[in-house]
């Protein structure tokens, strides 16, 4: 049974961090792409960060020097640091894995992964 669970969101005031995990179970998350995501109200949705299988990573503009993506195949996780958060960081962050196509949104809705974890609140004020 395959399952991704995000933790780590919460409350932080601008400029302060959070650290989020994914962790995956019933497959192994070293050999996937991996991404992480937001979505806002569920009508916005919008690629954060992705590392590859080779460990290659993507960041978006937005997030670009201030969040970093990370991984340990040991523990089967993947990371998501996050600092100088701003409030239009606020959004429910989830995390995917195994990409079948590249990841886009339509509709507000992600596409393009098998696997999709149910998310996990970040709010920045």
């Amino acid at each position: 049974h395959v399952q991704l669970v995000e933790s780590g969101g919460g409350s932080v005031q601008a400029g302060g961090s959070l650290s989020l995990s994914c962790e995956a179970s019933g497959f192994t998350s070293g050999s996937s792409d991996m991404v992480w995501y937001r979505q806002v109200s569920g009508n916005e949705c919008e690629l954060v960060t992705t590392v590859s299988s080779l460990g290659r990573t993507y960041y978006a503009d937005s997030v670009t020097g201030r969040f970093t993506i990370s991984r340990d195949n040991a523990k089967n996780t993947l990371y998501l640091q996050m600092n100088s958060l701003k409030p239009e960081d606020t959004a429910v962050y989830h995390c995917a894995a195994r990409a079948f196509n590249q990841f886009y949104c339509t509709g507000g809705q992600p596409q393009g992964y098998r696997y999709w974890g149910q998310g996990t609140q970040v709010t920045v004020s």
